[in-house]
C-alpha cells in the first residue's frame, strides 16, 4: 500500500463508529427541526414534498434504475406492485410524520413514530423478556396519549395519532424495504419508489405551499433538509455498520427519541413536561432492551 493510501485508510478509520451513529442521529433530528422551521412558509406537506423530491433526484442520479430495466427486460408484475407499495408507504410515512410534527413537539413525534420499528423488532418473538419491552413502550405511549389513564394531556390528539400512523408506515417500510432490496439490485428499487412517492406528494405539496415552491431560498432550504435528513445520516450509518455489531448499532439508534427531544428544545425551544420526559425514557429503554437481545430493525427511513 502506498503512503497516500495508508494515510487515507487511517483517516477513514480515525473517527469512532459510535460517533458516526450519534452524528447520523443528530443529523436526522436536526433536519426534522429545520424542516419544522420551514412549515411557516411551505407547510408540512410542501416541506416533505421538497425533501422527497430532492432525495429522489439524488437517488435516481446515483442508481439510474432505467439501466437495470434495460438489461433485465420488462419487470414482472409482482415487482411493479412491490415498488408501488413501497412508494406509497414512503409518501404516507413522511407526510404523516411531518403533519404530526406541525402539531406536536419533535421529541414526542419521534417517540410515537419509533413504536413502528420497535413493533417490528419484537414481532413474532417468543422470548418472555420481550414482554417487558412491550409493556414499557406501551406505558410510554399511554403517558403521551391525549387522554389516558393518568388524566388529560395537552398533546394534540390528531398530531399524536398521525405520529403513530407514521410509525405504522415505518414498520411497513422496513418489511417492504427488505423485500425490495432482495428483488432489485443495489438501490434501484428504492430510487424507483422514491420517485413514485414524489409524484404522489405533488398535489399535497402544491396545495400546501403553492408558488412558494419556486422560491430559490426555500428550494435551497429544502435541499438542506434533504441532505441532513437523508444523504448525510445514511452515509454515516453505512460506514458505522461496517465497523459495529448490529446489536450495538441498534442500541445507539434507540437514542433517537431522546436526541429529538433535546434538539427540539435547543433549535425550536420546545419545552417538555415531566410526563413526556418519562414517556420518552420508557420508549428508549424498551428500544435498548430489544436491541440487546435481538437484531435491530431500525434502518434509515428514506436514504438517498
Amino acid at each position: 500500500m502506498s503512503a497516500d493510501g495508508g494515510a487515507s485508510a487511517r483517516g477513514r478509520w480515525a473517527f469512532p463508529p459510535t460517533g458516526l451513529v450519534l452524528a447520523a442521529i443528530c443529523s436526522v433530528q436536526l433536519g426534522a427541526a429545520f424542516a419544522k422551521v420551514l412549515f411557516e412558509d411551505l407547510g408540512p406537506a410542501g416541506t416533505v414534498f421538497l425533501r422527497t423530491a430532492f432525495a429522489a433526484i439524488i437517488l435516481l442520479t446515483v442508481w439510474r434504475p432505467w439501466r437495470s430495466l434495460n438489461t433485465s427486460g420488462i419487470a414482472r408484475r409482482d415487482d411493479v406492485l412491490l415498488v408501488v407499495a413501497f412508494g406509497v408507504t414512503l409518501a404516507a410515512m413522511n407526510l404523516c410524520f411531518y403533519e404530526a410534527l406541525s402539531r406536536v413537539p419533535l421529541g414526542i413525534a419521534v417517540t410515537l413514530e419509533f413504536t413502528g420499528p420497535l413493533a417490528v423488532a419484537v414481532a413474532g418473538s417468543r422470548r418472555a423478556l420481550d414482554v417487558l419491552w412491550v409493556v414499557l413502550a406501551a406505558a410510554g405511549i399511554l403517558l403521551l396519549a391525549p387522554i389516558g389513564a393518568l388524566g388529560a394531556s395537552d398533546i394534540d390528539p390528531l398530531g399524536a395519532g398521525l405520529a403513530l400512523l407514521a410509525g405504522a408506515f415505518w414498520a411497513a417500510y422496513i418489511l417492504l424495504g427488505a423485500r425490495t432490496g432482495r428483488v432489485f439490485p443495489g438501490g434501484t428499487g428504492l430510487a424507483l419508489a422514491m420517485g413514485l412517492s414524489t409524484v404522489l406528494l405533488v398535489p399535497f405539496g402544491v396545495a400546501d405551499a403553492g408558488m412558494a415552491l419556486l422560491d430559490p431560498r426555500l428550494l435551497a432550504a429544502g435541499l438542506g433538509v434533504a441532505l441532513l435528513s437523508s444523504a448525510i445520516p445514511y452515509s454515516l450509518e453505512l460506514e458505522a455498520l461496517r465497523r459495529l455489531p448490529a446489536r450495538v448499532f441498534g442500541v445507539l439508534m434507540s437514542l433517537e427519541p431522546a436526541v429529538g427531544a433535546l434538539l427540539g428544545f435547543v433549535v425550536l425551544g420546545e419545552m417538555l413536561g415531566l410526563r413526556a420526559i418519562v414517556a420518552i425514557a420508557l420508549v428508549v429503554t424498551a428500544s435498548v432492551g430489544v436491541s440487546l437481545v435481538k437484531r435491530p430493525a431500525f434502518p434509515p427511513k428514506d436514504p438517498p
